[in-house]
């Protein structure tokens, strides 16, 4: 095996979020290098600064902040590191910049969404929370962007890879040298990672299809050879081409599970959700929402549903 010029050190900070602990990693190479930043909490930062001070190393010391993706548990605390420069994907650039108009179509988007979906009204006051994450996430500028292909800047063993799914603005790397891969949320040993609806970057664009992504990118990983993740939540593993193709197979169960729900007629999102998370819409609207949206995706994507618009609201139907 080839010398490795990178050593990677996992650090695990706190979150308030059920998802638990989450992992960031310090990258000891050429430059000095934090990839992902924590939540922006007391807590966080305290735990942090003890785990550098453990490795011999202080904040000022962190030369780049590289992010994963954009979710306030990854990238909170990135305004504490003087002297680190920001890289990451574009589309981190609206959610680090507070692009106002971004988050004004933000808004616009999830409230279309909600009526095409057949949302009841008691639900529209979710749509004034939307911002409330921002709380836990840092200002800052974007300096440097990553997209597929690049290497991480001062670190070149390491391969950029674009992974959308959980997060439009998502990205891994990968170490072909001995087959390690920083893996942010996108492959996680113990659960499933979430592939969020959010709204097309860019207007005119269509809406992204978070779960077809959330394949196409776990599928685009066994043409590599990855012999350790380093994820962003959990334990480290190594079975990673056994552990992609149970996740894509449990996906398409409950796909069928979904469509097995039309058997008895016509259904809108939200009747879909309903049935597909009867004890948890209520207190988890967001998360449950877009993982039906994400299996209607797929089943209309694969030819197993067809779909139209009754009004703003958009029926699925299985053609018998």
């Amino acid at each position: 095996m080839k010398t490795l010029r990178d050593t990677v050190y996992q650090i695990t900070i706190p979150t308030p979020y059920a998802v638990g602990d989450v992992h960031v990693y310090l990258l000891e190479g050429d430059i000095l290098t934090l990839i992902d930043a924590g939540v922006k909490t007391e807590q966080a930062w305290v735990t942090l600064q003890e785990e550098l001070k453990r490795l011999n190393y202080k904040p000022e010391d962190i030369q780049q902040i590289v992010l994963t993706h954009h979710h306030p548990d990854h990238m909170g605390l990135m305004e504490k590191f003087p002297n680190a420069t920001v890289a990451g994907h574009p589309k981190l650039k609206p959610w680090l910049e507070r692009d106002e108009a971004f988050f004004e179509a933000y808004e616009i988007f999830f409230r279309e969404m909600y009526l095409e979906s057949g949302v009841p009204e008691k639900y529209f006051y979710m749509l004034k929370e939307l911002r409330k994450p921002l709380k836990w996430i840092s200002d800052g500028k974007l300096e440097v962007e990553l997209v597929e292909g690049d290497m991480i800047p001062g670190h070149e063993e390491w391969l950029v890879l674009e992974t959308p799914g959980h997060a439009q603005s998502h990205l891994s790397f990968y170490r072909e040298a001995d087959g390690a891969f920083i893996g942010g949320d996108l492959l996680l040993f113990h659960i499933s990672s979430n592939p969020l609806l959010e709204p097309p970057h860019a207007p005119g664009e269509p809406r992204p299809r978070p779960l077809l992504q959330y394949r196409e990118s776990m599928e685009k990983l066994l043409d590599y050879k990855i012999n350790t993740v380093f994820p962003g939540h959990g334990e480290i593993f190594f079975e990673v081409e056994d552990l992609i193709v149970r996740r894509l197979r449990k996906q398409e169960e409950r796909a069928d599970k979904v469509k097995a729900m039309f058997q008895t007629g016509s259904l809108t999102t939200y009747q879909v959700c309903t049935q597909l998370f009867p004890k948890h819409i209520e207190s988890q609207f967001g998360l449950t929402m877009s993982e039906t949206v994400g299996q209607l995706d797929y089943l209309e994507y694969t030819g197993q549903i067809q779909s139209f618009y009754q009004g703003e609201q958009k029926i699925y139907y299985v053609n018998r």
